[in-house]
């Protein structure tokens, strides 16, 4: 998922925080460059809801894809 307003290694813990809270366990891949957050759970819906309340910018990558201008 690309979180639009993660910015730096704070913001990058700040997700972990909010994704350890709903996936316990899982393992979270973060690249800064790209401000995404990759992790591999059965439904994401209940993730980006955790990202969105704790004030992420959250949007899975194939939206932004669907929606980026060509």
């Amino acid at each position: 998922m690309t979180i639009a307003n993660m910015h730096c290694g704070g913001c990058a813990k700040g997700v972990r925080a909010s994704l350890s809270e709903v996936a316990p366990g899982v393992t979270v891949e973060i690249n800064l460059e790209r401000r995404e957050a990759s992790l591999d759970v059965p439904d994401a819906a209940p993730v980006l809801a955790k990202l969105r309340r704790d004030g992420w910018q959250a949007v899975p990558v194939a939206d932004q894809e669907m929606t980026a201008p060509s």
